[in-house]
């Protein structure tokens, strides 16, 4: 569970998880709240909450390193575990639907989806959310099991030992939790609104997850402006050898007007353009990978024997 500035929620999302963990004594829980370089108290009432209740472990990072980097921390250090489960720390994804993914992995499955029947977002985030999911598996190689599930959900032993062997800088956990398979479930809810505070993803850092699951999974982009490169190029042979021809029969000269010709020259350029920045998008993220920086850079460890 990564948590960025949480101080609103936490003392709920605490009380919600102990009652959780004591309904259910025939499990061993171990929970791990990491401190995604929270700037608030987050930290501290995760400490003291932690040091009342063996049960959760606090990982806390040097920096804030971002929510894809702080799940990756998350799971790196729950080791030993048959089952993991992966969730945000503001609520929006109940803690009670847990039994749930827990009875469909003891069923056989080794990954079960959480998937949201309804959600509480509202204008531009709701409507940005509703094109993506739409579209994602349209769009890209990898098709996602449920296109409306996130990260809450279910891995067992077997597809969490996969997963921890992609070395991804640029991370759509989503895309990496279809691509590696296994026998998958799904448990259908409706997502809740937060239980206090405001939402910490921008809706900057939303589009640039979005586009890292596109360029992470698609090589579409690269296709389209290939496309595109070839219908300009016939179209401008065809222009071409149709004013040839009507020079050369002497019907007429071909015009040269200026408006003509700042909009091929513009229409041309902007092709271009977009093309450099589809490899920029590319080139970035294999320099990320080649650069191989760690994902995340833990501070401090409150370790459970």
């Amino acid at each position: 569970m990564p948590v960025f500035n949480e101080e609103a929620v936490l003392p709920e999302t605490f009380t919600r998880l102990v009652q959780l963990f004591d309904a259910h004594p025939q499990y061993h829980w171990r929970a791990y709240l990491v401190d995604d370089g929270s700037k608030d108290s987050s930290g501290d009432l995760m400490a003291q909450y932690a040091s009342d209740d063996q049960r959760f472990e606090i990982v806390t990072l040097a920096r804030n390193f971002g929510f894809q980097s702080a799940l990756a921390a998350g799971i790196g250090c729950a080791e030993n575990v048959d089952a993991l489960i992966t969730m945000d720390a503001d609520l929006q994804d109940p803690p009670e639907l847990i039994p749930a993914l827990l009875q469909r992995w003891e069923d056989g499955a080794q990954v079960v989806l959480a998937a949201r029947r309804t959600r509480q977002e509202t204008g531009l985030r709701r409507w940005g959310m509703d094109l993506f999911h739409a579209s994602f598996g349209r769009l890209t190689d990898q098709k996602l099991t449920q296109n409306n599930a996130g990260t809450f959900g279910l891995m067992g032993r077997d597809a969490l030992e996969a997963f921890r062997r992609l070395p991804e800088r640029n991370r759509f956990f989503p895309g990496l939790r279809a691509w590696v398979g296994f026998d998958v479930a799904e448990v259908i809810y409706d997502r809740q609104e937060r239980a206090a505070g405001q939402p910490k993803q921008s809706l900057r850092r939303l589009i640039s997850y979005a586009l890292d699951g596109l360029f992470s999974f698609s090589r579409l982009p690269l296709r389209a402006v290939t496309y595109a490169g070839l219908m300009v190029a016939m179209i401008g042979f065809i222009l071409g050898a149709f004013y040839t021809l009507r020079r050369l029969i002497g019907i007429e000269v071909a015009q040269t007007g200026f408006t003509t010709l700042v909009t091929l020259v513009l229409f041309l350029g902007g092709i271009q353009l977009i093309g450099i920045g589809v490899l920029g998008e590319y080139l970035g993220r294999i320099y990320d990978e080649v650069k191989q920086r760690p994902l995340y850079l833990i501070k401090k460890r409150s370790r459970r024997e």
